[in-house]
Parts: C-alpha cells; sequence; structure tokens
C-alpha cells in the first residue's frame, strides 16, 4: 500500500487464474498486439520459480508485475510489467517494482541481483540504479498467411549461393548441456557471458539451461570450419585492431511460434542470434523460420522478431528487403542492479 498520500490508494496481491480476464483487458496493444502475457500467463502461474503480482486500485486490477528466480536462485529477472492506460503517469509501475524488491528482500535473502530488459534507451533515473550490461538490435517483420509461401522463396533466393564456411545443425539436449561446458564458446559467443531468449536474459549456469530445455526452442549452431569461399568486404566486421574478424561459430534460438493478440491466427516467434558472421547470420534466419512454420496451423500468418549483433542490421535488412517490416522496437537492452 502506498505511503505517498499524493498517489492513488494501490493493494498487492499475488495474481491468480480468476485475474486472467481483467488483466487482459488493461493490455491492449501492448507490444503492438505482440503481447507474450496471454499464451504464457497460466503457465507461469504453475511455475515454482516464478512468482506473479497484481496492484489493485478500489478493487480492479490497475498493475502487473512478476519475476522468475534464475542463475541458481541468486538472480530475480523482472518481466511482464503493464499498467492499465486510465493509471499511466500516476507512478504505479514504480509502486509495484517497489513492492516486488521488498518481497525479493523479505522471502527471496539469498537473490543478489536484479535484471530487466527494456526496448530502447532507458530513462536517466532508471540508470542510478541499473546498469547497461547488454544490448541487440531488433528487427521484427510480418508474414502474413498469404505470404508466407513466397517470402520464404525470396529468402531461400538470397541464401542459396551465400559461400558459408561454417556447418549448421540442430543441437540436442545432450550437445547443448556439453555446448555450454566450453568456456571458449561462451565467451566468444555470448557477450558478457548472457544468453538472451526471448527477452529473457540468463547466464548459462545449468540451471537455466534446463529452464531453457522446457521451453522446446530450436537450437542451431554453425560449427566452425574451413572457409568453402569468401565475402564481401562489406560483410566483414572489423575488429577493435583494424582487422577483419570473424567469431568462431554463431549460434540461434528459436521459439515454438504462439499465438498473439494482434489478429486471429496471428502467431509470434522470437529467433535470438549469438555471433557476428553475416553469412551465418542469413542461414539461420531462413532455417529457423522453416522449421517455425512447419509447426504453424494451416492458415496462420507470422510475426517475426529477429534480435542480433547491432553489427548484422544492415545484412538482416538487406536480407528481409521487400517483406513486410513490423513495428514493435529497434533496440533491446539488458539491465542489471547489485541489491
Amino acid at each position: 500500500m502506498s505511503e505517498d498520500t499524493s498517489s492513488p490508494l494501490i493493494d498487492f496481491v499475488p495474481a491468480t487464474a480468476e485475474d486472467y480476464e481483467e488483466l487482459m483487458s488493461i493490455s491492449g496493444g501492448i507490444y503492438n498486439g505482440t503481447d507474450y502475457l496471454p499464451f504464457r500467463y497460466h503457465a507461469w502461474l504453475k511455475d515454482p520459480q516464478r512468482r506473479m503480482f497484481l496492484a489493485k486500485c478500489k478493487e480492479k486490477v490497475v498493475a502487473f508485475e512478476s519475476f522468475i528466480l534464475v542463475d541458481n536462485g541468486t538472480t530475480a529477472v523482472v518481466e511482464g510489467l503493464r499498467v492499465a492506460p486510465w493509471m499511466r503517469g500516476q507512478g504505479v509501475a514504480g509502486l509495484i517494482q517497489k513492492f516486488c524488491l521488498a518481497t525479493l528482500h523479505s522471502d527471496h535473502p539469498e537473490v543478489k541481483r536484479v535484471r530487466l530488459t527494456r526496448g530502447g534507451n532507458p530513462s536517466a533515473a532508471m540508470l542510478t540504479k541499473f546498469k547497461l550490461i547488454n544490448s541487440k538490435a531488433v528487427l521484427p517483420l510480418f508474414l502474413p498467411a498469404d505470404q508466407l509461401k513466397t517470402g520464404l522463396m525470396l529468402l531461400e533466393s538470397r541464401v542459396t549461393n551465400i559461400n558459408s564456411s561454417k556447418e549448421l545443425s540442430v543441437l540436442g539436449e545432450e550437445e547443448i548441456l556439453r555446448f555450454f561446458e566450453e568456456s571458449k564458446t561462451r565467451e566468444e559467443l555470448l557477450s558478457g557471458g548472457f544468453l538472451v531468449q526471448g527477452w529473457l536474459p540468463l547466464t548459462t549456469h545449468k540451471s537455466n539451461l534446463h529452464l531453457l530445455l522446457n521451453r522446446r526452442i530450436v537450437w542451431m549452431y554453425s560449427h566452425p570450419g574451413e572457409s568453402s569461399g569468401s565475402v564481401s568486404s562489406s560483410e566483414v566486421s572489423i575488429s577493435c585492431f583494424g582487422t577483419p574478424t570473424y567469431l568462431e561459430g554463431f549460434l540461434s534460438l528459436g521459439t515454438p511460434p504462439y499465438p498473439v493478440p494482434f489478429a486471429e491466427g496471428i502467431h509470434r516467434l522470437d529467433i535470438d542470434m549469438f555471433g557476428n558472421d553475416p553469412s551465418c547470420v542469413k542461414v539461420h534466419v531462413l532455417q529457423q523460420l522453416k522449421v517455425a512454420v512447419q509447426a504453424l496451423p494451416a492458415g496462420s500468418g507470422i510475426i517475426c522478431v529477429l534480435y542480433a549483433d547491432e553489427s548484422l542490421r544492415a545484412e538482416i535488412e538487406q536480407l528481409c528487403k521487400g517483406l513486410t517490416p513490423f513495428q514493435i522496437v529497434r533496440e533491446q537492452m539488458i539491465l542489471e542492479m547489485e541489491i
């Protein structure tokens, strides 16, 4: 309950299954219709690592926030924040965030840090508490049902003649666990040691990998190998020493497509990519889309959100030229605070 008499009187309660419809009623238009919460809400309620809270004013839901314990219980990732339209600008977001932090202090003293993601630059006030630890380019595109086939054909025509020096494979569970036991791979591919999947920022602690395995994510990895061709100078990343350099491998994680409120039959796909090879990024986008489209119900369209190193933005835009762009955000920012 707020102690500030200038703020509305707020009560905080755990979220329940019965609150779903009312919560959805305040969530219209979030993320331009690609809100993940309608699909994940009931599964989140069953997750023992997660806690979910509502803010209520005069017994009406006016805000929501949740956190999940990760990194073997030492970090809390805050997700899902939203405030009812008629309550925005009145400090409600700050109140529910303050309540969640107080709950962490009292109920989870083992938690040493809080992590969250934001689309775009954080405010100056937020940067007084949190430090920016990672960022990525975000490139969404829209493939309606009647454009799926032609869209994939267009992408394939642009990828077919690429000479890649790395062989792509889909990783199984044992390979994934073994993959992240190699410290060299972690250091090269994962900026700051973070694996971000669908806006969930994690370290490569084994407890997090098991969490990800439960999500049925498609893991693709391009293995280092002997060069079978060349790329143009416009495709080469430049190291801080002025010489062309690529990371040894390239990794992508694709979510199973899930329905979103944007329109009937529209599903969302997140493809998180790690590495800076311009040939690999094109191959991975195409292959992840192919797998996702096979899982779509008949007659469905897809909003695909691509996350990659900023140095690859131009390459991805060139690959997707002619496809329908979609507006969400341009950047993904990862922030962290010690507590």
